[in-house]
């Protein structure tokens, strides 16, 4: 605990003289390679948590340990001394995507800079400067007050870039230890615009490989060209019976559990103050395509997806080379949304594969993991502590919004700890996460200290914790 003999500075005072030491220790944050899905990463992953543990103990926070998954550690916190005040979960992941293509990015991807108010680094966005936000509110709260306004708990893992394995076992194994009120995630961000938005629902996620093989080696394709089932032609003919014209996914029974959204819901949706040239021109694409019949923030969030992540197979090197392939494979996702579960829209999808295969090639189809949608109630308590926080933060009141992307964890929180989950993010809408030049608006990286921090205030206020 902190020294209280003296008195302690304001919380704008601290955060301000602590500044330029606050962003020295995000870019350590960020220079660590944590790609939690590439195995020569892993004792990278395992330094991340260690580091991320190091910064939470020197913040003041108790009870901090690295513990084991079947994947990458998660790291564990808590301040609980708040006594009659609701409790939260505080939730992040400090692992990131792969770096690919490595030639776009304008300055190396783990050597963090400071350019024109963002901070440019893999996970300065996505999602190691908002939990490192996290880290700093606590320090400012203990370093300023002694003490938080409410109970708090810490789960930062290291696996949520490739599905959060180990995660929902590990849950599972310390249900008791992690009893709380509501689950805060900060994994989201701001709406177009930059605008203060809380996400109301996420979609889930299923991902799978399609490997298709033809013969044990490459044929010449003057000698057998013709005669045999090319596995890369195969591959393309699977790829595009999968989806209409339409945008209409063509797998049996893929809709089954889609819930339509109500014309309240749709109203809701359309009075977002969404200007969708910007989005197209700020997405640098040539225009906007998508299921037929559904506005561009409706496809974006709403609806499921069926995508090709990846493709490859055959040759691939510069001049020519006449063959035909030994094998094709391509990754392919599905967004999911209401009531869809990842393991049966898997079932559904390999089963579809392996029906419109074509001859002469063997087809296999592997789950590679994924996780449910989440929906939140928008007149939550603790929803609505959060919504007072931004606009006083940040100037301007929120807009609730819809989130097309998937937090696996979100629903695990719901199923296997019973608990409510908030999502307050607080990236910049088009920050490259998952891209090459990655970055973070600086103001909206400072910002959310003060806001976490507000947040906090506000869960403390009699009508502000989510027990009611």
């Amino acid at each position: 605990m902190p020294d209280l003999t003296a008195t302690p500075p304001s919380l704008d005072r601290y955060l301000d003289e602590t500044r330029d030491a606050r962003l020295e220790s995000y870019k350590d944050f960020l220079r660590i390679p944590s790609i939690s899905a590439l195995p020569e990463h892993a004792p990278d992953v395992r330094r991340a948590a260690e580091w991320l543990a190091d910064v939470l103990r020197a913040a003041g926070l108790e009870h901090v340990a690295v513990e084991e998954t079947s994947k990458h550690p998660v790291v564990y916190a808590d301040w609980l001394h708040a006594d009659g005040a609701p409790t939260a979960l505080i939730y992040g992941h400090y692992d990131v995507q792969p770096v690919d293509p490595l030639e776009l990015w304008t300055s190396p991807p783990f050597e963090p800079v400071a350019v024109h108010g963002r901070m440019l680094a893999r996970g300065s966005a996505d999602d190691k400067g908002q939990i490192h936000a996290h880290a700093m509110a606590a320090a400012a709260l203990l370093a300023t007050r002694g003490a938080f306004p409410i109970n708090v708990r810490y789960v930062f893992e290291g696996a949520e870039e490739s599905s959060s394995e180990g995660l929902d076992e590990w849950l599972a194994a310390n249900k008791e230890r992690l009893t709380a009120d509501v689950a805060i995630i900060s994994d989201t961000g701001f709406f177009e615009g930059n605008i203060p938005s809380i996400t109301v629902s996420l979609r889930g996620l299923m991902y799978a490989q399609v490997d298709v093989v033809g013969s044990a080696v490459d044929l010449h394709s003057g000698g057998y060209g013709g005669a045999v089932q090319n596995p890369a032609n195969a591959l393309a003919q699977i790829i595009a019976a999968l989806k209409g014209p339409d945008g209409r996914i063509r797998i049996p029974g893929f809709y089954d559990a889609v819930v339509t959204l109500t014309e309240d819901e749709r109203a809701a949706i359309a009075e977002l103050p969404f200007d969708e040239d910007a989005y197209r021109r700020d997405s640098r694409i040539e225009g906007l395509v998508g299921e037929v019949g559904y506005s561009t923030l409706e496809r974006r969030a709403t609806r499921p997806t069926l995508d090709v992540n990846g493709i490859w197979g055959g040759f691939q090197g510069a001049g020519s080379k006449t063959i035909i392939p030994a094998h094709a494979h391509a990754k392919i996702s599905c967004r999911l949304v209401s009531a869809q579960d990842p393991d049966d829209i898997f079932e559904k999808f390999r089963a579809f594969v392996l029906e419109i295969a074509p001859p002469g090639v063997k087809v296999s189809v592997k789950n590679l993991g994924g996780g449910r949608p989440s929906l939140t109630p928008i007149d939550h308590p603790v929803t609505r502590a959060a919504a007072r926080a931004l606009e006083s933060t940040f100037g301007r009141a929120p807009v609730f919004t819809r989130e097309g992307g998937s937090i696996p964890v979100s629903a695990s929180f719901e199923s296997i700890l019973g608990l409510p989950v908030v999502l307050l993010g607080f990236a910049q809408p088009h920050e490259n996460a998952h891209a090459p030049d990655e970055w973070m608006d600086l103001a909206n990286y400072e910002g959310a200290i003060r806001a976490i921090v507000a947040t906090f205030d506000e869960m403390a206020k009699p009508d502000g914790g989510a027990s009611e």
